[in-house]
């Protein structure tokens, strides 16, 4: 038998919570890749974060040593996948790297949204897929309508599925057999050229930079120099391992298999993730296709609360970095929030994720700004221009029109909520493309534009269907729309950091949502102070918060104190209008997050 004859690359793929990782802790305590002292719950899941929110946000990859029924031995290389809609980057790069996948649904929940959309992504690479029905000792569980399921709204015969429970065990023998039995062993030649996919990096602070790679033809030995294709940087290999899941050095890795090396690079961003790693001796002339890279959607501002924590937040943004390609940051200060960094996410859990990871391992408390997209203008010189800050919008008569990001989204959801779905879809400017039922729940497919979606779509979702819908979605291009940046006025001095580009439909009634939680949080002063909202020069809406007056006639009676008293209300009220001029206005920050609550509360 030939070496890549016994080796099985897979990724394991499904919606969010399906069970993923309880299933891979299955596989590896089966194949005695860990001793029962070492198991614990998640085993791949490796950061606090992960294991506390009970998801997966960083595919990791096991090697692991089967002997099969047929008393042959195998090899077998699982990457574990994240779930959400968010990480699906992650995603496509590990099933890139295998030839099959292990498609798990819950057997008590059915297909879900980011089910069917890991399937075609799945397909897309041309992978055999094992069904895999998980849950099944939930009373819940009803395995014969989920196998109808997933024949009518995936496609893929069921007669292969396995019925399995992460949980106790039952079935996981069925799953390994049926990987060696029907998925492909991974093509390839040892004895060619060298030719591998660099998978993914992250920095370790004591090796640099670990690599992970897929080696498609030829071998990765230490000692060896190489070439990453897209930069053309030559290296030499000082280590190369596999994670079993604890990383441990091999001699080589060969054609067909998945490791990792390192080679002393310092700097993350000398590796390329889908950049193809040759033989500087024996190079190749052709590179593999690689990966899109995958680029932010959803920018907000990270301002620290105490402007003295500016260092710790940049600092803490820089390592962060290290280990996530796919977050972007560039310097922003406003007159408000203070100095501060514009950030770049691929949507709102990673946003939230990054923030809580900022807070939680260095210490710094954070104020976010409201979290908007990429828009393009077209200028009436002909120029584009892309736009993620509302404050970098340039004049209104220099705009021919604005383009906004558009998502093919899906949703799926049992038919008694399907009514308030449509609803919340037609609020949010969506337009209907496909309704398609499968026993009781519809399938929902809607064009809807992603600033609304970024703001509170999801959790309206969740709460409207009581936690059953599930929503997935891609972006499908950019289209003109009725947009304008409405701004906020308070004593008639603009506050950058509460504009907003906002569709002109909603901007009247959400600039009347502002101004009225401004006059809710902005303490009162001596003078009176109108809190506005505008478009351009025009004010769509407005509120006065009202000043203190001071009873300056108290001590007034006898003769004449008519006159005395107006010439005493006339000073008062010079006094008022000069400090109203002169006058300024703090604006407290529990006031900046009270106006960034609203479109989460809304």
């Amino acid at each position: 038998m030939s070496t890549n004859e016994i080796i099985r690359n897979f990724s394991i793929i499904a919606h969010i919570d399906h069970g993923k990782s309880t299933l891979a802790d299955r596989l590896i305590h089966k194949c005695g890749g860990l001793t029962d002292r070492e198991m614990k719950e998640q085993v791949l899941d490796s950061m606090d974060i992960e294991r506390e929110r009970g998801i997966t946000i960083k595919a990791q990859t096991v090697r692991l040593k089967y002997k099969a029924k047929d008393g042959k031995n195998y090899l077998l290389n699982i990457i574990d996948t994240p779930g959400h809609v968010d990480f699906s980057y992650e995603v496509s790069r590990s099933l890139s790297a295998c030839e099959g996948s292990i498609l798990i649904v819950d057997s008590s929940q059915g297909v879900e949204a980011q089910t069917l959309a890991n399937v075609y992504q799945a397909l897309d690479n041309n992978h055999e897929i094992i069904p895999v029905l998980n849950k099944i000792d939930l009373p819940a569980a009803d395995t014969e309508k989920v196998k109808k399921q997933i024949e009518d709204v995936i496609g893929i015969d069921t007669s292969r599925s396995i019925s399995c429970s992460g949980k106790t065990g039952e079935g996981i023998d069925d799953i390994l057999e049926s990987i060696v039995k029907n998925l492909p062993s991974p093509k390839g030649n040892i004895n060619d050229p060298l030719k591998s996919l660099l998978v993914d990096s992250w920095y370790d602070s004591y090796l640099g930079v670990v690599i992970l790679v897929r080696v498609i033809d030829g071998s990765l030995k230490k000692g060896m120099k190489v070439k990453m294709m897209s930069n053309n940087t030559e290296h030499t290999i000082e280590k190369v391992g596999v994670f079993t899941p604890k990383p441990q050095d091999v001699d080589k890795i060969s054609s067909g298999e998945i490791g990792f090396i390192i080679t002393g690079i310092k700097n993350l961003s000398d590796t390329k993730v889908g950049d193809t790693i040759c033989d500087v001796s024996n190079p190749i002339d052709k590179p593999l296709p690689g990966f899109k890279p995958s680029k932010p959607v959803v920018f907000c501002g990270l301002f620290p609360v105490d402007n003295s924590e500016y260092q710790k937040l940049k600092d803490g943004i820089a390592k962060l970095k290290l280990n996530d390609s796919s977050f972007s940051y560039e310097p922003e200060s406003s007159s408000a929030l203070g100095l501060g960094f514009r950030c770049g996410f691929l949507g709102l859990l990673h946003l939230e994720i990054i923030t809580q990871r900022l807070e939680r391992e260095f210490d710094i408390n954070l104020i976010t700004t409201t979290p908007g997209v990429i828009y393009k203008l077209k200028k009436k010189d002909g120029a584009i221009q892309e736009l993620q800050n509302p404050t970098d919008m340039p004049d209104p008569t220099q705009i021919e029109f604005i383009e906004e990001p558009w998502i093919n989204a899906t949703i799926i959801t049992p038919d008694q909520y399907l009514g308030s779905i449509i609803k919340i879809c037609q609020d949010k400017r969506g337009k209907q493309n496909n309704l398609t039922y499968s026993g009781n729940r519809a399938v929902l497919i809607y064009e809807l534009p992603l600033n609304e979606v970024v703001f509170d779509f999801y959790d309206r979702l969740k709460s409207i269907s009581s936690g059953y819908a599930s929503f997935d979605y891609e972006i499908t291009g950019y289209k003109e729309g009725n947009l304008v940046k409405m701004g906020i006025l308070v004593n008639t001095e603009p506050v950058d950091a509460l504009s907003m580009i906002i569709h002109k439909d909603f901007a009247q009634s959400q600039g009347r949502l502002v101004c009225e939680k401004l006059k809710e949080l902005i303490p009162r002063h001596n003078f009176h102070i109108p809190v506005q909202a505008a478009i351009g020069g025009k004010i769509i809406a407005r509120e006065t918060i009202k000043g203190f007056r001071k009873d300056v006639l108290t001590k007034i009676h006898g003769g004449g104190a008519r006159d005395r008293k107006r010439k005493l209300l006339d000073k008062q009220k010079k006094g008022k209008s000069k400090a109203k001029q002169f006058g300024k206005v703090e604006i407290p920050q529990e006031a900046f997050i009270g106006v960034l609550k609203i479109n989460k509360d809304a």
